[in-house]
């Protein structure tokens, strides 16, 4: 498993982008599955950076595990910030139109979407969020 802890601010999103395909090129990883995960790495990160610690900035601890059999990757996020389980926020009603919709929501909801499980725990004082995805044909 490998790990990267880094400060939880939007100008390291490249530097977790670079950990989590330095992670994925090591694999057969289809470019459909890269890219979900990406959107996913990216809404994740995105919202510890924005909304975890502010104003104040602190740590984000990221893992990426990949499997062989069935092919998959597991990455786990974890933050000292604010207490928030994203996945309790009710999902947003898409068959509104976007003006109708209410703001925010719609990130966390694709996760979910794209990725085969989106686990929240809260355990000794961190927010861990946990998304796995198939990686193979």
């Amino acid at each position: 498993m490998a790990e990267l802890i880094l400060d939880a601010t939007l100008e390291n999103l490249e530097k977790v982008f670079d950990f989590i395909h330095e992670q994925l090129d090591k694999t057969d990883c289809t470019n459909k599955a890269r890219l979900q995960i990406d959107l996913a790495v990216d809404e994740i990160f995105t919202n510890i950076s924005s909304y975890a610690y502010s104003p104040k900035i602190g740590k984000v601890k990221i893992t990426c595990g990949i499997e062989s059999a069935p092919a998959g990757a597991t990455i786990s996020f974890e933050d000292g910030g604010i207490p928030y389980n994203p996945l309790e926020k009710e999902d947003p009603d898409i068959t509104l139109s976007a003006e109708e919709r209410q703001i925010g929501g719609l990130g966390i909801y694709l996760v979910k979407k794209n990725m085969d499980s989106v686990e929240y725990e809260y355990k000794n004082g961190k927010n861990i969020l946990t998304i796995k995805k198939g990686i193979g044909e």
